[in-house]
């Protein structure tokens, strides 16, 4: 096992795997941008470096600053939660390179399964199901671009190879507007992640957002875990996540799940992982979009409906131990549901609302969990990404549990999540728990654009 781990993120998520770290008898190293001194990761992590100035791409991005940091603290670890460098080759590479272990898949892996034209052509080989579009990335002179859009059948999405968090997409409903959406799509794409390439795939309407969990060892072990309903999104951005779905059934849910573990084994894929889908209800019929090569922000769902810990054994299997358990061994014990509450503001278009948090009262009582790293006093930057907190609520599966009584759950927790001083999605979240649409699942991934006119709330 790892004697010291160096976390090479910020926020929530240096939080949780410091405490998982602490658990397992792990040292910990935290690094840090100077306006992150005071953050939450820096006072729980047993040793601490600063790496840069505020700007990400002068500390969390400065990959020669964080080996550097690595190499003179000793760590022999490198975890790097998600964002930032999570899935980025190079960075993967370096520490292979320094004799430094990153707790994540090998480079090859997270190559294949970042550049989403190729993983969508090596899930094709191997039986996963795919959305129809092209095999390649598309170019907008290409003489038989349109004769392509209507063989796949409108209305197409343009989508960018690389990255995501909706960056570089564009949902085209007829021909006449194709090429204009390819050349924003290139340009946004090229600008957020350095790549402008794009392909075509045929744009589902209203489906759901359905994602699984995986867990891989060393030794061809893969694990699937239930799955996540992320149905709940705005721009692409997923808010608020939920397991195990309304809206499949058994025999679907042990479908996604084989093909999550195929999807797996096609690149020899080792540690934590999520393999997504989109769903169609009317077909009862689901389609592979891509695979995240790293631990998501909402594996605390996974963790509160099956009670195992994903960072530990994420660092376990890094570390070269076998899987102790199977996918047949894994059961839905409880439905749990994620709010992501982040500093925005939903009267003014989800602005970010950084500032100093004036008051703070966290949620608690039976089923609630808080992962955040924000306390009374502490200034949020306005340098990152807006996430604050992740409130997760969990009830027993079955009799006297069920998503009904985790809706009510949310409901009061979100009622009793206090934040003075910045803007936050609380209100948001509890519009949500109290639509007669959400309450009945009734929940695509336009849900926010159908039922919710975002009018202030109060």
């Amino acid at each position: 096992m790892f004697k010291k781990i160096l976390i090479a993120n910020r926020g929530e998520i240096a939080v949780r795997v410091i405490r998982a770290c602490r658990e397992l008898g792990i040292r910990t190293v935290a690094v840090h941008s100077d306006v992150d001194r005071e953050s939450l990761h820096v006072r729980f992590a047993d040793e601490s470096v600063c790496i840069g100035p505020a700007a990400a791409v002068e500390s969390y991005l400065n990959i020669p600053a964080i080996i550097s940091a690595a190499e003179i603290t000793g760590a022999d670890a490198i975890h790097p939660g998600y964002g930032f460098l999570s899935e980025n080759t190079h960075f993967a590479e370096v520490c292979e390179s320094c004799h430094i272990t990153f707790i994540g898949p090998s480079k090859d892996a997270i190559r294949k399964m970042g550049d989403k034209a190729e993983a969508r052509k090596i899930m094709g080989d191997y039986g996963v199901p795919i959305i129809p579009g092209t095999k390649g990335c598309i170019d907008v002179n290409d003489k038989d671009l349109h004769k392509i859009a209507k063989k796949i059948g409108y209305p197409v999405l343009v989508k960018a190879k690389a990255g995501g968090g909706g960056k570089g997409m564009r949902v085209v409903q007829e021909a006449t507007f194709l090429k204009d959406a390819i050349v924003a799509a290139t340009t946004e794409a090229k600008a957020a992640f350095g790549n402008g390439d794009v392909y075509l795939e045929r744009y589902l309407t209203a489906p759901r957002h359905i994602e699984v969990q995986i867990l891989a060892d060393g030794y061809g072990n893969v694990v699937s875990f239930p799955e996540r309903d992320c149905s709940v999104q705005r721009r692409h951005q997923k808010l608020i996540e939920e397991s195990p779905s309304s809206s499949i059934s058994d025999s679907v849910r042990k479908k996604m799940g084989k093909a999550a573990r195929l999807a797996a084994k096609a690149v020899k894929y080792r540690t934590v992982g999520t393999v997504e889908f989109l769903y169609d209800k009317k077909a009862d019929d689901f389609f592979f979009i891509e695979m995240n090569t790293r631990i998501q922000v909402e594996h605390p769902v996974t963790e509160m409906v099956t009670g195992v810990d994903l960072i530990k054994e994420q660092i376990r299997t890094a570390a070269g131990e076998k899987l102790p358990f199977s996918s047949d061994d894994v059961q839905i014990r409880h439905h749990a549901m994620e709010c992501r509450i982040n500093a925005e503001d939903p009267e003014r278009n989800f602005m970010p609302s950084p500032g100093k948090i004036t008051q703070l009262i966290l949620p608690g009582g039976p089923g609630v969990r808080v992962d955040t790293h924000i306390y009374q006093g502490y200034t949020i930057p306005s340098y990152y990404d807006s996430l604050m907190a992740k409130l997760i609520v969990a009830t027993r599966y079955g009799a006297g549990g069920g998503r009904e009584h985790t809706i009510r759950r949310m409901a009061r927790a979100l009622n009793e999540f206090t934040v003075d001083g910045v803007k936050t999605t609380i209100p948001f979240h509890r519009e949500v728990m109290a639509h007669d649409a959400f309450m009945n699942g009734d929940v695509t991934t336009d849900f926010i654009e159908k039922h919710l006119a975002l009018q202030p709330v109060h």
